[in-house]
């Protein structure tokens, strides 16, 4: 199968999206947002989500396609991005998948499981089991039905215990069974890994750009959010995003003081940049570049042959 896109990959603060702005000067490009925050309305700063001016000459896609109470799961990103994806060919565009959201990655290159969408009703069960019972209990249940599951998962990851046991009363299978069936890939892809060196420069990085998030407005961000959606709490998907779930805590008065939060915001940050660059280090792609030491220049040689190869091909 010929290629179909270009992915731009790589954890939180390594350039990725100034890097695809850089390739939409030489090339027609659109791009297609890889990144479970910025599907957000209203979650901008916290974020670092491409301001409108970036935005004016360039497509983009899937950025600001939902409320803060919405779901959006790695098959609805999968559907999109394949649709997007022909769309953009037929305007002789070449499709830019830009983002670290690795779960969707996985999903896109790999193909998706036959896993069952949410059911409101089922997580409201749970919800109320949780709250009742106490966590420790769902995860009982899931060690029951779904050992091999339960044996990857911390006890304390509600979220991911929820879904199993969600998959497992939806569809009577365990999800580690589901996630064994053949897949279909759904698209084909020439992926650019990024992955910075030395680690201790992309924290510094991280750093810098959460605190100008924070002088930016990043906690009156969440403040507008909490006033706008008054039945937003901390266990929406939204708000597990890093660094919202610290500003919500401190404005609930779990974090007690404006430094704890900003603190560990950035410890959160950089855990999410260990384990994007753990699971970037598992791939093959077909180019992997360490942005501190490769020049713009080098890397964008890079992407601009594929690019117009890709266009060569479409004609």
């Amino acid at each position: 199968m010929k290629y179909q896109a270009i992915a731009l990959i790589g954890p939180t603060a390594s350039g990725k999206t100034s890097l695809a702005l850089r390739l939409a000067e030489y090339c027609p490009i659109e791009i297609i947002s890889m990144d479970s925050a910025l599907i957000y309305c209203g979650m901008d700063i916290g974020t670092a989500k491409p301001s409108l001016q970036e935005r004016s000459g360039i497509p983009h896609h899937l950025i600001d396609i939902r409320t803060p109470l919405e779901s959006y799961n790695a098959a609805d990103f999968v559907a999109d991005a394949v649709g997007l994806a022909y769309e953009i060919k037929q305007r002789h565009h070449v499709p830019v998948i830009v983002g670290g959201t690795m779960m969707y990655y996985t999903s896109l290159i790999n193909g998706l499981n036959q896993l069952p969408s949410a059911n409101a009703t089922v997580r409201s069960l749970l919800q109320q089991e949780k709250s009742q019972y106490g966590l420790p209990f769902l995860y009982q249940q899931l060690c029951q039905c779904d050992p091999i599951t339960a044996q990857k998962l911390s006890p304390n990851d509600s979220q991911r215990i929820e879904r199993a046991l969600e998959v497992f009363r939806i569809t009577g299978s365990p999800m580690s069974w589901l996630l064994n069936q053949k897949k279909e890939v759904p698209l084909k892809v020439a992926t650019m890994a990024l992955i910075p060196e030395p680690r201790e420069k992309l924290h510094h990085h991280i750093e810098q750009r959460f605190h100008q998030m924070v002088n930016n407005g990043f906690l009156e961000e969440v403040q507008q959010l909490k006033k706008i959606y008054p039945e937003l709490n901390e266990d929406y998907p939204s708000m597990r995003s890093v660094g919202y779930r610290q500003a919500w805590q401190y404005l609930q008065g779990t974090l007690k003081d404006s430094a704890s939060w900003i603190e560990q915001g950035i410890f959160a940050s950089r855990q999410l940049a260990k384990r994007q660059i753990t699971r970037l280090r598992a791939l093959s792609p077909e180019w992997t570049v360490n942005p501190y030491e490769q020049t713009e220049t080098e890397i964008m040689q890079i992407l601009l042959k594929q690019a117009n190869m890709m266009l060569e091909a479409w004609q």
